[in-house]
């Protein structure tokens, strides 16, 4: 476990170093334009750009050695962080807050690739769990998994907001650069075995093998509805990546909403520990199901009306259970899917469940600066409801929350019932797995 302990605190440095640029971002563009249509925009690139690149990531990590891919997507984030920060020094400031203007746009794709470049690690770390933990064990190393990132999430969130606020974006980049530089140094120096990649043992490197993996997919019965599923929970998460940010920022200063994103974070940590402790129970997948109706019924009524505790609430539930998804998820598809295999099959399924989101955030932004904020403003949203609803551009965001959050609930209670739920849990009961590609 010593090996796999010094991974993880490793990751945690990247992890936090990654997912804090990004937070300082979402908030650093939000405050310079005062737009939700340009953070539904950046949400729905971001979301674009990670699917676009599992496949290629997936395909890596199957290749070549896992520290060598961990190593080499750290190596991508530091020269990233660089150009972009010479790219802040140089661009013109007062061009810095206009929606049409290229300067924004340059800065923004290349904090973006920066951040998504990380996302190869996070396609590698569940292969470790396979390779380096037992079958028994792998749903609790899958909850530690889950304490890192919500670790991560908790330093984020309590400094991104006094980053941004404090040195603006070129603090948060030299920051990043500084902690980027250190992940690197240290996982240079950390051993462990690991079994041959597959791209050393008969496979043929291939960019892209989308043939082959969805042949080992197949292979798992109803392995596709599962991650259909997933990406339908993500087509409605993308109305939370447009509008999570803009909603608490509407409510409180940036600095206030780091710090209450930084304390609903504790609940991404509290769940890592359950699961590290008590694991998934018998079927992981029934785990997942039930979950998300607890999720989604939550986020159908924590913006009711305009309140920092409601809100506040709404964020740690689904922290803490949110995780559980996940590592349900994970704990599947590393009993299901051979291990020369998995980072294809971990990156076709990002791939696909992150497609979703852009989806929905591309639609969302636009539709709810243009439509349902005018609707909740002065039109007829505000007429009918407006009395106990609440008028105004917060109360046309948590329309959109409200609606997505019975949507996911019907669509988990469905699955619940479904015989792709069924066969799918038969097929983890057996171990079903299918033939290596």
């Amino acid at each position: 476990m010593r090996p796999f302990n010094l991974v993880l605190g490793n990751s945690l440095i990247q992890n936090a170093t990654n997912f804090t640029v990004w937070f300082a971002l979402l908030f650093w563009a939000f405050l310079e334009t005062r737009s939700v249509f340009v953070t539904g925009v950046v949400g729905g690139i971001y979301m674009v750009l990670t699917a676009g690149s599992a496949l290629w990531f997936g395909s890596l990590v199957d290749d070549f050695g896992k520290k060598r891919v961990m190593l080499a997507s750290s190596a991508a984030s530091l020269i990233l962080y660089v150009i972009a920060y010479g790219a802040r020094l140089t661009l013109p400031e007062a061009r810095m807050g206009a929606i049409a203007d290229w300067p924004l746009w340059v800065f923004i794709l290349l904090v973006m690739a920066a951040v998504i470049g990380g996302n190869l690690r996070m396609i590698a770390l569940p292969t470790l769990v396979t390779a380096l933990i037992s079958e028994p064990e792998r749903a609790r190393a899958n909850g530690l998994v889950g304490i890192v990132n919500g670790a991560g999430l908790v330093v984020t969130s309590a400094i991104s907001g006094f980053l941004v606020t404090w040195g603006g974006m070129q603090t948060t980049l030299l920051v990043a650069i500084a902690l980027t530089a250190l992940a690197i140094v240290h996982l240079s120096i950390v051993r462990f075995e690991e079994p041959a990649p597959a791209g050393q043992v008969g496979r043929k490197r291939r960019p892209v093998d989308l043939g082959g993996t969805i042949a080992i997919i197949r292979g798992v019965p109803r392995l596709f509805s599962l991650i259909i599923f997933s990406s339908f929970n993500n087509l409605l998460g993308g109305v939370f990546m447009a509008l999570l940010d803009a909603y608490g920022l509407s409510l409180m200063t940036a600095q206030e909403w780091g710090l209450l994103w930084a304390l609903a974070s504790s609940g991404f940590v509290i769940s890592g520990i359950l699961i590290s402790r008590i694991g998934l129970g018998r079927n992981p997948l029934r785990t997942l199901l039930i979950v998300n109706v607890i999720i989604w019924s939550v986020a159908s009524v924590f913006t009711l009306q305009s309140s920092v505790i409601a809100l506040g609430i709404g964020c740690f539930v689904y922290l803490a259970l949110y995780p559980i998804v996940e590592a349900a998820e994970q704990t599947a598809l590393q009993k299901l899917v051979p291990y020369e295999c998995q980072g294809r099959v971990m990156g076709f399924a990002q791939s696909a469940e992150q497609a979703a989101a852009p989806l929905t955030s591309f639609i969302v932004g636009p539709l709810t600066q243009f439509v349902v904020i005018p609707f909740m403003s002065k039109g007829a949203g505000a007429r009918a409801i407006g009395s106990w609803y609440g008028t105004g551009p917060e109360r046309g965001m948590a329309v959109m929350f409200t609606i997505s959050g019975v949507l996911g609930v019907v669509t988990a209670l469905l699955a619940l019932k479904s015989r792709s739920y069924r066969e799918l849990s038969a097929a983890y009961h057996e171990g079903t797995r299918p033939s290596r590609g």
